[in-house]
């Protein structure tokens, strides 16, 4: 037999910036696929609203109220985690400004949330793994979410581009310093998908449809294409990938 199930059964997942969008729908993917999921972000009707959905699947989820870029937080909620296989290292946030206008207080907003938060929460979350005497034999996986700006640069993108290409660093030595314990680390790169955040920004109707031209399959990404892609890395079906980007990005990085 070839083909490799993506089954995630007896997988627990820890899912961040779960209560919307991306992460959401990445939530749901997982404990579709089998997995038990832990869902962080920090507000307690989304997380609420999901847990619910995620129930439906008959999996278990437990929903917590953090804060990850409040590193105390982070020290607290890993405390309460003794068993983990899978980590989706997804908060982040965008102020898009033009380069000479950046101000102090949004990139390190941006820095804190997009490189800290997400370094502090991957090393806790491997930590958390290596507990398990079996985790070279059942392996794990951690993956960041990236984006396409990791890969290429654009208009008044510079603090958020400058911290995927950190996640896109990040991730090749995670990779690379878990490999013996079967632990994989990847990235998802996707280009514009249409979650709360980014609505707010195709509110330009001039800049939604200059992105879309830049997208050679035509169409924005969907949050299910990124959840997609994630399930794929999380599961044996990729069991000899990491250190990777996948790029859900419609060709975007082709050019």
């Amino acid at each position: 037999m070839f083909l490799i199930p993506q089954n995630l059964n007896n997988k627990r997942a820890l899912v961040t910036g779960a209560g919307k969008g991306i992460g959401k729908a990445c939530a749901i993917a997982l404990a579709e696929a089998g997995a038990d999921v832990i869902i962080i972000s920090r507000t307690k009707k989304d997380l609420d609203s999901v847990k619910n959905t995620i129930l439906k699947f008959r999996k278990k989820c437990n929903a917590i109220v953090c804060d990850v870029s409040n590193y105390l937080d982070v020290e607290e909620l890993f405390f309460k985690i003794k068993k983990l296989d899978i980590l989706v290292n997804n908060a982040g946030t965008n102020r898009p400004e033009h380069f000479t206008k950046v101000k102090k207080q949004d990139m390190d907003y941006v820095v804190d949330l997009n490189i800290k938060a997400a370094f502090n929460i991957a090393q806790f979350a491997a930590k958390v793994m290596l507990l398990s005497n079996k985790r070279k034999k059942i392996g794990g996986s951690i993956i960041n979410m990236s984006s396409q700006l990791g890969h290429v640069g654009a208009l008044n993108r510079s603090v958020y581009s400058m911290t995927k290409f950190g996640i896109e660093g990040l991730t090749k030595s995670m990779a690379i310093d878990l490999a013996k314990n079967n632990i994989r680390v990847n990235s998802v790169c996707p280009t514009y998908v249409e979650t709360p955040m980014v609505k707010r920004f195709f509110m330009d109707k001039k800049f939604k449809s200059t992105v879309l031209k830049n997208i050679p399959l035509g169409r924005f990404a969907t949050e299910s294409d990124v959840a997609t892609a994630v399930v794929f890395l999380a599961s044996n079906a990729s069991s000899m990938i990491t250190g990777s980007s996948l790029l859900v990005d419609g060709g975007w990085t082709a050019k």
